[in-house]
Formats: C-alpha cells, structure tokens, sequence
C-alpha cells in the first residue's frame, strides 16, 4: 500500500514539473516572409483614336468610300475608329491622335489648338491651312494633266478625231490646258488631219481640237449659243469642259446634254448630262492612304498632294479596254513617264 502511494506521489510530481515547464517556455519563432499582396487598382491604357468627320448630306457611296478607307488604316494600325458628323472641343477626348475632316470646316484651328497631340487633316475644306498639327490635302494644280488625258480620250472615241473644248476667254491656264489637249489628241492619233474632211459656215477646213472661249462675263442663258457653235458649226463630236466656276455650270451642261457631244470634265454635274463619259478627278480617298503613315507618326503641317483618277465612266461610252488605255496614260503622266508638253 505504501509502495502504491508512493509511485502516485512520483507522478503528481512529474505532472506538475511539465506544467511548470509549459507556462514558463518561450514560444517558437514563426518564420518571417512577403505577405500577400493587397490589390492595388492600376490606370487602363486608352487605346488611340481616329475620327472621321463627314456631313450628313455627302453623297453615300462617297461617304462609305472614306469611311472603309479610314476605319481599315485605323484597324491595321491598332487605333479605335469613330465617324462623326459634328466635331467640336467638347467632343476632344484622351488617346485622341488623329482627325480627318471634310467641309464644312468644324473649325480645325481651334481643334487643333486645343489638342496639339493630335493630328489633323483637312480635305478639301476652303480656309485652312498647313499648321504645326494641321496637314491639308493639297489643291491639284496641275491643270495640263486632266487636260492631255481629255484629248488623249476624246480622239480615242470621236469620230474622226472631231475633238474641242469649252474654256474662258483670255484665261491663261486655260490656254496651257488647251495646248496640252492638243498633245493629248496627238499622242493618241499623230497628225489626226481631218479638216479636209470639214468645213465650217465660211467654206474653210477645220482643224481640230477646236476651242469655244466663252467670256467670264457671258449671261449663262447664252451658253447655249456657244455650244451649239462648237458641236453644230464646228463639227465637234468630243469635248472637254475646263474647270472654271463663271462657265461650268447647270446651264452649260443642260445645253451640252441635248447635242450629241461626248463629254469629259474634271467636275462631275448632277445630274450627269447625257453623253457624260468620265470624270477625271483628284482621289481623295487615295490621298488619305499616302498621309496615313505620317499622321500617325505624328508628322503635321504637310501639304498632302492628292493624285488624279477616274470616275463616273459610262462603259457603254469607254469600254473596259479603252478605260485601261486611258488609266495608263493618266498613271504615266503622274510618273513623269509622259510630259504634257507644256508647263512652266
């Protein structure tokens, strides 16, 4: 019995000896390391922005044309792409980078001012100039151009090379592209003698291209007079109409559309005259691809020249062949493969 109490007070003992230890041990240090992170919230990135400004009332292929054009080199390029018909310094907004306007102007200066990390380029918009940011799609100046293709493409259609053109008097480009007219029907046919063949109301022969000059202050209700004098008396089958705002306008082609003629300008009327066969044109669409990569290199202040094209083509008039012809012609002029002739 005591050998039993004695082995339960040896254990009492040794119980409370761990208890003592356990209170009076230091606990085990946890190891330190990176905690885990709070999430923080981070800026997101504005992807860049062009906007294409167009009128609601643009012709709608036109207006689809610019917008294909831009909206394709906005998606090649990684940049979003909005079209707008109103654009103001309440619509400027960050990761704007470029801009492209038609007329009317929506006030490019202060647009530009006020974001002068962006890139603007004016089409056609009168008043406007090259800025610091501001890029502008040159006038096509070269008016012997249009002019050689016209002669080029009259003598190719006309019977007998019967080919004129309609142009203000003592107008001095005027005369140039007349000249350049000429070398265009050459080109196309040499020599093209035919006035033996036609006479005018005096007896003598007629030598063509031959040329209506109608004077800048002519009452437009006597267009008629001298067109009728160009296709009637002097047998022109062909004609070329020189852009000038006095003479180029409704009466002018109302009239031209009841002759017969076969007609070429620069300026398409609406609607198109009878005997309308194409349209030679500066082609903005292609002018906005040539200024795409510097605008998005941020290149401003460039005068965007604005190559020439086709449009309007009557096929029944201009044959696709015939159309080939005329587009080489008008591709080697731009080159510098064919000189009109004339120039400075």
């Amino acid at each position: 019995m005591r050998v039993k109490s004695a082995l339960i007070a040896l254990s009492l003992i040794f119980l409370l000896g761990a208890c003592a230890l356990g209170r009076n041990s230091q606990p085990t240090s946890i190891p330190t390391g990176t905690g885990v992170p709070v999430p923080t919230s981070s800026p997101t990135a504005v992807v860049p922005l062009a906007v294409l400004v167009v009128p609601t009332d643009l012709d709608k292929a036109a207006s689809d044309a610019y917008q294909k054009v831009v909206y394709d080199l906005a998606q090649q390029s990684g940049l979003r792409f909005q079209v707008r018909n109103t654009f103001t310094p309440a619509d400027l907004e960050p990761g704007l980078q470029i801009v492209i306007a038609l007329p009317p102007d929506p006030g490019i200066a202060a647009l530009a001012a006020a974001a002068p990390l962006a890139q603007f380029l004016a089409i056609n918009i009168p008043g406007v100039s090259v800025g610091t940011n501001i890029s502008t799609l040159a006038s096509n100046s070269q008016g012997d151009i249009p002019a050689f293709v016209a002669g080029y493409t009259a003598a190719m259609i006309s019977d007998d090379y019967r080919t004129g053109m309609i142009m203000p008097k003592d107008d001095a480009g005027a005369q140039q592209a007349f000249r350049a007219f000429g070398n265009g029907m050459a080109y196309y046919c040499g020599v093209c003698n035919t006035f033996r063949l036609y006479v005018d109301q005096t007896g003598q022969g007629i030598r063509f291209p031959q040329p209506a000059q109608i004077p800048t202050d002519e009452n437009p209700n006597r267009f008629g007079g001298w067109v009728n004098y160009l296709v009637g008396d002097l047998k022109v089958d062909a004609l070329y109409v020189y852009p000038d705002a006095k003479i180029g306008g409704k009466p002018l082609f109302d009239s031209l559309g009841q002759t017969g003629a076969q007609i070429i300008g620069t300026s398409a009327p609406k609607p198109l005259p009878s005997g309308w066969v194409m349209t030679i044109r500066p082609e903005e669409v292609k002018a906005i691809r040539n200024a795409w990569p510097g605008l998005l290199a941020g290149k401003g202040g460039q005068a965007v020249p604005s190559p020439l094209g086709l449009s309007d083509v009557d096929p029944n008039i201009l044959g696709p062949g015939k159309e080939r012809l005329v587009q080489q012609v008008l591709d080697d002029l731009q080159a510098g493969l064919i000189s009109t002739g004339v120039g400075p």
